[in-house]
């Protein structure tokens, strides 16, 4: 029987050590700023971006990884005769799968690529439960369909603190920027079908958490909560309150709290968090 091998990318925003102890091979996005370029998570560190991306009168830009750096990596797990699965973030938010599906036609590894239809930590539990199922010997079948499970069982949520950065990247008008600001609202998204797919909008931090804490509530009803983290882009103090508030609604407490990828704060900006989790 062969070995599985797992492959990602750096918005997965696992922990090193677990990404070490499974096995778990990541490939790095990379990220432009003021003339300089940038590894994810290699070159610079989430709070060393956040300060250059404040100083910065310009949006950084990502870069997906180039298909030969796949072909490379693809190749060299696949060289003892081990199968490769690629897991990757969301296709409608970056080309990263697209370029992980071209090299694995170019690669002598037998590779099979899936979209995970999410980001940072979302990604990270299909990721992990991969590894897991590969380290026990399951087939790339019986993994397949494991993340199937997983993806349908996950949630997350995006609190945007600020529009200025959707604005500078054009994906809203200037006015309703500024509208927004003015009124201080805290847009709500979810990523669902892999999609930034907005879902209502606070005017304060202290709603947007009564928000999600109540919707965490909903949704884990006559449920097992798996895994929860939310991820920040300095956006502590918030993480810190719906933490706090979801353990007062719901007594579950089990919550990680951790920055997030460059790649994904550049779009969201300072301040944003993700709440994520995933049930059976």
């Amino acid at each position: 029987m062969s070995k599985i091998k797992i492959v990602t990318d750096s918005t997965v925003d696992l922990p090193q050590d677990i990404l070490d102890r499974l096995g778990i091979h990541v490939i790095p996005l990379s990220i432009s700023i003021e003339n300089e370029t940038f590894v994810d998570r290699i070159d610079i560190t989430p709070k060393a971006f956040m300060e250059k991306m404040k100083r910065s009168n310009e949006l950084p830009k990502s870069s997906q990884p180039p298909i030969g750096t796949f072909v490379d990596k693809y190749n060299e797990l696949g060289e003892d005769g081990s199968e490769v699965l690629s897991i990757h973030m969301s296709g409608n938010l970056s080309g990263t799968v697209r370029s992980a599906e071209s090299a694995a036609q170019m690669s002598d590894a037998n590779v099979t690529v899936i979209d995970s239809r999410f980001i940072t930590r979302a990604l990270g539990y299909q990721v992990m439960v991969a590894a897991e199922m590969a380290l026990k010997g399951a087939s790339m079948d019986q993994i397949l369909s494991g993340l199937d499970t997983v993806r349908s069982s996950t949630n997350l949520y995006i609190v945007v603190d600020t529009l200025e950065n959707l604005v500078k990247g054009g994906r809203i008008g200037k006015g309703r920027a500024l509208i927004g600001s003015l009124l201080n609202i805290k847009p709500i998204a979810s990523l669902e079908n892999g999609e930034y797919t907005p879902v209502t909008k606070v005017r304060s931090h202290s709603q947007a958490v009564k928000y999600l804490a109540k919707q965490f509530a909903e949704d884990i009803k006559n449920r097992t909560v798996k895994s929860a983290a939310i991820m920040h882009a300095e956006g502590l103090e918030l993480a810190l309150a719906l933490k706090k508030k979801i353990k007062e609604t719901t007594g579950y407490e089990e919550i990680e709290i951790d920055d997030t990828t460059p790649i994904i704060s550049t779009h969201t900006g300072a301040g944003t968090i993700g709440l994520v989790y995933y049930t059976e």
